[in-house]
């Protein structure tokens, strides 16, 4: 049997954003992912793999190297791929483009906490952050709330123009003018203030991924209910939450839900300012790579 690799190119036109958030949201009503990460090193250079069995759905393995000396050989610094194994027998299914999982899985992990939180009348969303993440987030975020207008703000100012879209230079009134304010730098300390955030707000994590990286500052998790993908990738692994928790600044009990209780993620009122820290992890790869396949194969 023959296994099949889906490539970028050969799935990415045919995928819907609201379709993939139904999809998300169905996975979590199935039993709790097991999970489990690996990192190997060789000096600078990565091996990174990222494993998950859903009890329903089967198993992705998610393996990605990275090597920084790559670009300056003119090669792509972060070469990987998704295995997608059956639940039933246990054999490979399909080889899936680590870039196309990657782009869906992350924006999509997003936009399933925005269509929950954030309020339906939003019209101004900000992107803060200039890269590949960033235009995936417009893309995404085009396909709930349609007859929004974009922003963009970026440290350097020529990145952000490359993204066709209106350019913000005072990030602080950018922020207190959005209905909505996505984050997807790469950023070690704070750039999204709390005081700068009107009520209403709908405020959204991504760039942080270690524990020594922040995004958002104490001031801005104090004014929010704050949402988590999962408690398992975040807590403990993130310095988005972990730094202020550590510190007292919140505690466990101010992390009102993850996606195992995506009934209660719900805005209160149109007043309140809603914040959601997205941590990714293999059991949204496996989510995501198993509806590309489905659709794939339809």
């Amino acid at each position: 049997m023959s296994i099949p690799y889906i490539s970028f190119d050969a799935a990415d036109s045919s995928l819907d954003w609201l379709e993939l958030t139904d999809a998300l949201a169905a996975g979590h009503d199935l039993p709790k992912a097991e999970i489990g990460d690996t990192f190997l090193y060789r000096g600078k250079d990565t091996l990174l793999s990222r494993a998950a069995w859903i009890d329903g759905l089967g198993v992705a393995v998610k393996s990605a190297t990275v090597l920084p000396g790559n670009p300056a050989k003119g090669r792509p610094m972060i070469n990987g791929a998704v295995n997608v194994f059956s639940d039933e027998s246990g054999e490979i299914e399909a080889i899936l483009d680590f870039h196309l999982v990657t782009k869906w899985k992350t924006a999509g992990d997003s936009l399933l906490a925005a269509r929950r939180l954030a309020r339906p009348d939003s019209r101004r969303i900000l992107i803060v952050g200039a890269g590949t993440v960033a235009r995936n987030l417009h893309s995404a975020y085009s396909a709930a709330f349609p007859d929004a207008e974009f922003t963009v703000w970026n440290r350097t100012r020529a990145k952000a123009q490359e993204m066709g879209l209106p350019v913000a230079d005072d990030l602080a009134e950018a922020v207190a003018r959005a209905d909505i304010v996505t984050c997807a730098t790469m950023s070690l300390e704070p750039v999204i203030r709390g005081d700068w955030l009107s009520p209403g707000t709908h405020v959204d994590l991504i760039g942080a991924y270690r524990p020594d990286m922040r995004e958002a500052d104490d001031r801005a998790l104090k004014r929010a209910r704050i949402f988590v993908d999962s408690y398992d990738t975040t807590i403990g692994h993130i310095g988005e939450i972990e730094i202020p928790l550590q510190a007292g600044v919140i505690t466990r009990q101010d992390l009102r839900a993850d996606y195992y209780e995506l009934d209660t993620f719900t805005r209160q009122n149109d007043q309140e300012i809603t914040l959601f820290k997205n941590g990714g992890g293999a059991h949204l790869d496996l989510m995501t790579a198993r509806y590309i396949l489905e659709k794939w194969r339809a």
